[in-house]
């Protein structure tokens, strides 16, 4: 088999074979496949597309690559859930201890951030004392224990996807349909979940910009997550502006437990009932998603959902105390409110930018090496949607530096306002179940 046989025949739209695509994914990992063919056959894959089996047998091919995560010891059925990423997006936390708390168990390895703020690992290392790193056993025996943990990511996990990403991202590459799919399915499956739920962003805060560019992503990846025996689905959900009002990793951790008090923002509150009344169906626990969405909504009302969290934060090392003093968090030297110039609807936040404002605080890593500054980050005070009188504040801005300008006038650019009523952007946008 040689490998310009293969990049000619995807170049000439025909579908790869099972060990076509093995031969590809192997020799590359293992540096027998030099960068130049590997790049020629994603571009090829980028013009002529894959079929379903064949974006399988991609996903299927990295996964192998390296280390599989094993959670058969784990009892009942491991949901994971998956963000493709945006704005503010503290689903994690609330929605893993909702779930957990009505006894689906979470067994999640999350990574950190890059971009406008940090991951759910960074903001986990928000809470004093708590550490990411469990031994297989250690980590099996907490899901068994109270349903939940989060871990890093695993050093060798999909080594192929980690080679190929690199690739992809200076070769032109990295808007490929089944490139991003597999990408994302192939670390999915690798960390040992049995059945998946997917949280495709869309809008300006998102990688999809568009609907229906989201919907091509979530239908590919639940096909392959099906076809590869995994019970997967995916909720197309709206980044079109920062979810929920906090954009910052102690700011973000506060957040969630607001949330799990029943006091959260609305349209993270909502999301995680839906992302989680999914979770609930697919663990086993519901037969209906209104039967699950009621037992969700049980335990954040009893308390059970912010137990958990706290049973987490002290398995993990981490002080718990701040489930109940959330003061204790990290905390910025200086409070600054951005208030409105006039009057007015706010008709648009402009995610991405209002995630860049955060990072130049140091919310965020503008590369791999940068130093996140856990205690800074916006906090929104009004949303789209909403009425702001002149003088009032439109942003909180969190800081260890009284040098800000650059911050306040990027929040003034791109937040808004309108003299006539806005509606609020629809926060699910579909459900795609296959």
């Amino acid at each position: 088999m040689r490998m310009v046989d293969i990049i000619e025949k995807k170049r000439n739209g025909e579908a790869l074979s099972t060990e076509e695509i093995r031969f590809f994914v192997n020799g590359y990992t293992q540096g027998e496949v030099p960068d130049y063919q590997a790049s020629a056959l994603c571009m090829a894959i980028y013009f002529q597309d894959m079929n379903d089996r064949e974006r399988a047998d991609l996903t299927m091919a990295m996964v192998e690559s390296g280390d599989q995560i094993e959670l058969s010891n784990i009892e009942g059925i491991k949901v994971d859930k998956h963000s493709t990423g945006g704005v503010g997006d503290t689903t994690t936390l609330p929605l893993a201890a909702m779930v957990a708390a009505v006894g689906v168990p979470v067994a999640k390895m999350s990574g950190r951030g890059l971009g406008h703020t940090g991951g759910t690992i960074d903001k986990l290392e928000s809470i004093d004392g708590f550490h990411v790193e469990l031994s297989n056993e250690q980590f099996v025996k907490q899901v068994n224990d109270i349903k939940m943990a989060v871990i890093g990511q695993s050093g060798n996990l999909t080594p192929a996807d980690k080679k190929l990403y690199a690739l992809r991202d200076v070769t032109g590459t990295v808007s490929s349909i089944p490139l991003i799919a597999s990408s994302i399915m192939s670390k999915k499956i690798a960390a040992g979940a049995d059945a998946i739920v997917l949280d495709v962003k869309t809008g300006d805060g998102a990688f999809m910009k568009t609907v229906e560019d989201a919907k091509l992503l979530a239908e590919a990846m639940v096909q392959i997550g099906n076809n590869v025996g995994r019970n997967t689905m995916a909720i197309i959900s709206d980044m079109s502006q920062p979810l929920g009002y906090a954009i910052g990793n102690a700011l973000e951790v506060k957040e969630a437990i607001d949330t799990l008090n029943g006091e959260g923002p609305a349209d993270l509150n909502e999301l995680c009932y839906t992302l989680g009344s999914q979770m609930v169906v697919l663990g086993g626990k519901a037969s209906t998603i209104e039967e699950a969405r009621e037992m969700l909504e049980e335990v954040v009302a009893n308390g059970a959902a912010l137990e958990v969290l706290k049973k987490f934060i002290t398995a993990q090392g981490g002080d718990a105390s701040i489930v109940d003093e959330p003061s204790k968090l990290p905390q910025a030297k200086f409070i600054t409110e951005v208030v409105a110039k006039e009057a007015g609807y706010v008709a648009k936040i402009e995610a991405e930018d209002i995630g860049t404002a955060a990072m130049l605080l140091g919310a965020g890593r503008a590369t791999k090496e940068s130093e996140i500054d856990l205690a800074v980050g916006l906090v929104l005070r009004r949303k789209v949607g909403d009425y702001v009188e002149a003088g009032e504040s439109l942003v909180t801005v969190h800081a260890n530096s009284e040098d800000i300008n650059e911050v306040i006038e990027k929040i003034y650019t791109h937040i808004h306002l309108s003299k006539d009523p806005v509606v609020a952007p629809k926060l699910i946008e579909a459900i795609i179940t296959k």
